[in-house]
């Protein structure tokens, strides 16, 4: 893979950017103590905003890795406030491979916000950087991030049952993956 590290990315209503320190009171609030929005991740939620403002500090100082992939999403419309995180949080050179996850505030729920984030990683990924294979999965329960994977034309692989452990404890995971010679180029 051809390796960029986070760089800013505009779709039609959003900024995906690397996020900055000045971020944790807005990652804190906006998703990140949210017990309804950390119920599938396998991260904690955060209890205080130290614990936003720590990880931002590791997220800001891998940004000088070129194979570092951490944006914040921040609506166009809202002015630079980020209202959830798409990162890539695992990788195979060998295969090519790029997996993805994210995480919205419920404010922003069903509105078209992650779909358009997540078509803009997969366009970057297979276009710039030349991914091979880029995947996601989600909890079978948690239905609505099958439904953004789906939109973004990704294919269903299967689900591995008691495969893996969120904040609900061990459970299935489903599968999702679009394949570069899948890919429609626009």
């Amino acid at each position: 893979m051809n390796h960029k590290g986070t760089k800013r990315i505009d779709t039609k209503n959003l900024i995906l950017r690397k996020f900055e320190l000045s971020d944790a009171q807005a990652m804190y609030r906006n998703w990140a103590s949210d017990s309804e929005v950390t119920k599938f991740p396998t991260w904690k939620p955060h209890d205080s905003i130290e614990v936003s403002k720590n990880i931002l500090k590791g997220w800001i100082d891998e940004y000088k890795n070129k194979n570092f992939y951490q944006w914040a999403i921040v609506l166009k419309s809202n002015g630079d406030e980020p209202i959830g995180c798409i990162s890539i949080v695992r990788q195979d050179e060998e295969i090519g491979m790029v997996h993805v996850g994210y995480c919205i505030g419920r404010k922003w729920w069903n509105q078209g916000v992650t779909s358009e984030a997540l078509s803009a990683l997969i366009k970057f990924f297979i276009n710039e950087v030349k991914a091979n294979r880029i995947e996601s999965r989600h909890d079978p329960i948690n239905q609505n991030s099958g439904k953004v994977m789906k939109k973004c034309k990704m294919k269903y692989e299967g689900t591995m049952r008691q495969a893996d452990k969120n904040n609900q404890g061990i459970c299935d995971y489903s599968m999702y993956a679009l394949l570069s010679k899948d890919y429609i180029r626009e």
